[in-house]
């Protein structure tokens, strides 16, 4: 076992970088498939002793060729390329999600602000646009207003910048959320009146540190030009 460890490795090493960074530094469906079946092939091979060593090393040889073929074919044919890969999707228009996509998608609201938060941003109301990649990453173009400046520059004072509360989300009050900003559900109803809306025709609201309500309507999504590719 020792020995069949000492030479594998070293083999899977090599096959790694012969398949090239975009193998490590992204992650779509088809290297997903690679990677696990690199994994059942090598941790067979380790705790199996019936295993033939050759037979592993020629089905690592031969997974890493197929893995060289497929990146050939997405870059060589965008049609190839779309059947293969998962679209870029449009999650979030001028600071309001898009529900469609996001029933689709099968995510939550609190999952792309979670994403938005690892990028530094805790506005929602801050965001052009945010799209989420074929490879599960969320890549977002801040409004031009908010792009690169300083809260100097912007004149908020003690560099607070961007920083709202989820108050609604898919129609329900977020009861804690209002406790904590010492608000009521009153006032929420009252806010969201001046523009025409109840509470159940809220899928999110969001409420930033100056009282300005940002809000996503069930019954109306922002408009997309086209899909990013």
């Amino acid at each position: 076992m020792i020995g069949r460890i000492y030479t594998i490795y070293p083999l899977l090493l090599a096959i790694t970088l012969f398949m090239g960074r975009r193998s490590i530094g992204q992650l779509p469906v088809f290297d997903f498939l690679i990677f696990l079946s690199l994994g059942s092939v090598v941790g067979a091979d380790i705790a199996d002793p019936k295993v033939q060593h050759i037979h592993t090393a020629v089905a690592i040889v031969a997974i890493a060729i197929m893995q060289k073929l497929f990146s050939y074919l997405l870059i060589k044919s965008g049609k190839f390329g779309k059947w293969m890969t998962f679209e870029p999707v449009v999650v979030l228009k001028d600071g309001q999600f898009l529900r469609s996509n996001l029933r689709k998608l099968q995510y939550s609201v609190d999952d792309i602000l979670r994403m938005l938060r690892e990028q530094g941003i805790f506005d929602a109301a801050l965001v052009e646009a945010a799209i989420l990649e074929g490879n599960g990453e969320l890549s977002v173009l801040k409004k031009a207003v908010h792009q690169e400046a300083t809260p100097s520059m912007l004149g908020v004072p003690n560099g607070s910048l961007g920083l709202s509360y989820a108050v609604i989300k898919e129609g329900k009050p977020q009861l804690l959320t209002l406790d904590a900003l010492h608000l009521s559900v009153n006032w929420l109803e009252h806010a969201l009146k001046e523009k025409n809306l109840t509470i159940g025709d809220v899928f999110f609201a969001s409420l930033n540190e100056n009282k300005e309500l940002t809000v996503t309507s069930y019954h109306q999504e922002p408009k997309i030009k086209a899909f990013f590719r």
